[in-house]
Order: structure tokens, then C-alpha cells, then sequence
């Protein structure tokens, strides 16, 4: 934790916070382990006028890494996607998810991106199906929005306490948003075929 905090000191008082932010959203996103939230819950306790900015740049560099695996999906699967999936050790997370995803589409996306599972087997998967692509940027703009806009929130109202919030309450509190989505979606569903 040590080095988050330095690294977090560091881009606070640097003159490009909000293009350094937006680089480790997309590296998160993409490929780094580490999450963003480490750094963002400090980041936005210490700049509070400019926490809604940090959401939306976070969201901003989320959105273009998503943007990119999503082109590995439709034009290299079989070059940069699998070689990708085999050297995080995703196989099984990506087979089991192709099947929930040929299933549910747009609700896997959105689950996929408030739960605390790799996003990049969503982008590879949703770009090699040829998922349409505003359809997976609005999911990924809804799902990952919850997560960067509800850590502002609760910034916003508990300050640094929220990081501790975070850290005890991340798991529940995706599985909570992931089910609620779920649930908007069954029930969606349902009232669809009911007016048709």
C-alpha cells in the first residue's frame, strides 16, 4: 500500500493528474492487475472539487481500453486474443463467460463490468461475436459509471473513510450492483414479451 499512496501523492501534484489518471484507467483496464479504486479513492478525497472530473476521466480511459479489446475481439482473436487469454491464464474465465454471454449479451457486459472479474474477456469476447458496438459501449459506460460515480458518491459523503468502505465492502457491494442489474434486466425481459 506504501507504494499506492507515493504513486497517488505523485499524480496529485503533478500538473497532468487528469492525463496520468486517464492512462492508468486504460492500463487497468487492459492489462494491469492492480485496481484503479487504490488510487482513486485518494486521488478523489484529495481533490473533492474535482471528484466528478476524476470519475469521468477514469471512465474516459476505461472506455477507450474497452474500445481496443473489443477490436482485438472482431479483427485478431486468433493472434493477440489468444496469446492474451492464455498468458493471463483466463481459458476457463473466457469459456465460461462465452456461454453466459451468447445467452445474455448486453446483461453479461454490464455484470461483468461492475463485478471484480477481468473486463478483458468481455471486450475480446463481445468483439470476436461482432456484438454491435454501441450496444457494448453503452453497457460499458453503464457498468463501469456505476463503479467510478459510486466511488465518487461515497467520497463525496465519507471522505478517506470511503477507501476503507471500499476495501471491507468491494466484493458485496459489486455482487449487490451486479444482482441488481440482473434482476433490471429478468424483469425487462419479462415486460417485454409481455407487451409483444
Amino acid at each position: 500500500m506504501g507504494r499506492v499512496s507515493e504513486w497517488t501523492e505523485w499524480l496529485n501534484r503533478s500538473n497532468h493528474t487528469l492525463w496520468l489518471l486517464g492512462v492508468a484507467s486504460f492500463l487497468e483496464t487492459i492489462i494491469v492487475p492492480i485496481p484503479i479504486e487504490l488510487v482513486l479513492v485518494p486521488l478523489m478525497a484529495i481533490q473533492r472539487q474535482r471528484i466528478w472530473l476524476i470519475a469521468t476521466v477514469a471512465l474516459a480511459g476505461c472506455l477507450a481500453a474497452s474500445l481496443l479489446g473489443y477490436g482485438v475481439g472482431v479483427a485478431l482473436y486468433q493472434s493477440v486474443g489468444i496469446w492474451f487469454v492464455e498468458t493471463m491464464g483466463y481459458q476457463d474465465a473466457y469459456q465460461s463467460f462465452q456461454t453466459f454471454f451468447d445467452r445474455h449479451g448486453f446483461a453479461a457486459i454490464l455484470v461483468v463490468g461492475i463485478l471484480p472479474i477481468p473486463f478483458q474477456i468481455a471486450m475480446i469476447t463481445a468483439g470476436l461475436s461482432n456484438y454491435p458496438l454501441l450496444l457494448f459501449v453503452l453497457a460499458t459506460v453503464i457498468a463501469r459509471g456505476i463503479r467510478y460515480f459510486g466511488l465518487a458518491w461515497l467520497v463525496s459523503h465519507f471522505g478517506r473513510a470511503a477507501g476503507e468502505m471500499w476495501r471491507r465492502h468491494a466484493v458485496w457491494t459489486s455482487i449487490a450492483a451486479g444482482a441488481l442489474v440482473g434482476l433490471i434486466y429478468v424483469v425487462s425481459q419479462y415486460l417485454a414479451g409481455q407487451i409483444i
